[in-house]
């Protein structure tokens, strides 16, 4: 894999050209920027700009008026290689907050491992119901230890509108949901995007991750995707490591609330 010419081709697909993820959503272009804009649950922020260091600041005032006219909290989402090398100091100085960097992690899929391996008395359970996407926010919130209303409504929405691009899985033992994930598939493109993943303590170290990862890979090369692509935190990051992913860049996400 080419770090160069996938990091492009990751640009390209899923940034300056990307397509709103959902039915609620829409994404516009203004100048240097393009976001992503849509009911207050849904992700609202920006998806990637072409800025330098003349008129960064003035580009980020105003999409802080902009979503402030909405009444909207958003998120910027930086990336390691974007422009200017400051932008993540001039958001700070307009007010945003910045969450924990993530590593970029893309593997072509045709290197990885698909066979599923499971702890004993674990199984994997497609999502297809609202009580499946409350399975799921359950074993989210005992990963991350607090709950997000506002993913679990994102979920909820998806499963209405019958989207086709988004799979998601819970790993259960017994009736006791211990780990979920999602796949986000991009029609036209040839990536598939890989979330969630968190895992209660209890049952961490024996390979639910890698087996949602195994699971989702094999869908994702029945359907033809070629790349998929995990933004990994430091924990995950060395399993997705061990897997074949390659680090591609890093990502920052920049809040800001509703002024």
């Amino acid at each position: 894999m080419d770090h160069d010419d996938v990091l492009a081709l990751f640009d390209r697909r899923l940034r300056r050209d990307a397509r709103p993820d959902s039915g609620s959503t829409r994404i516009e272009r203004d100048g240097a920027v393009l976001r992503q804009v849509g009911a207050a649950h849904d992700w609202n922020g920006v998806l990637w700009s072409d800025l330098d260091e003349a008129g960064a600041d003035e580009v980020i005032a105003a999409q802080v008026r902009y979503f402030a006219g909405l009444g909207l909290e958003f998120e910027w989402k930086t990336y390691g290689h974007d422009r200017p090398a400051d932008l993540g100091e001039r958001l700070l100085a307009a007010g945003f907050i910045p969450e924990d960097e993530q590593s970029v992690m893309v593997a072509d899929i045709r290197d990885l491992p698909t066979e599923v391996v499971l702890p004993e008395g674990v199984r994997l359970v497609p999502v297809t119901d609202a009580a499946g996407v409350d399975l799921m926010a359950e074993a989210a919130e005992q990963a991350f230890g607090k709950p997000n209303p506002a993913q679990r409504q994102r979920l909820l929405d998806q499963l209405a509108q019958g989207s086709e691009t988004v799979t998601m899985t819970v790993a259960m033992a017994g009736d006791r949901p211990v780990s979920a994930a999602r796949m986000e598939l991009v029609p036209g493109t040839e990536f598939a995007g890989l979330w969630g993943g968190g895992t209660a303590p209890d049952w961490r170290g024996r390979g639910i991750y890698r087996a949602l990862v195994a699971h989702r890979a094999r869908l994702a090369a029945e359907l033809g995707y070629r790349y998929l692509q995990v933004d990994a935190s430091d924990q995950s990051r060395p399993i997705l490591q061990r897997l074949g992913f390659a680090r591609l860049t890093t990502t920052t996400p920049y809040v800001r609330g509703v002024s």
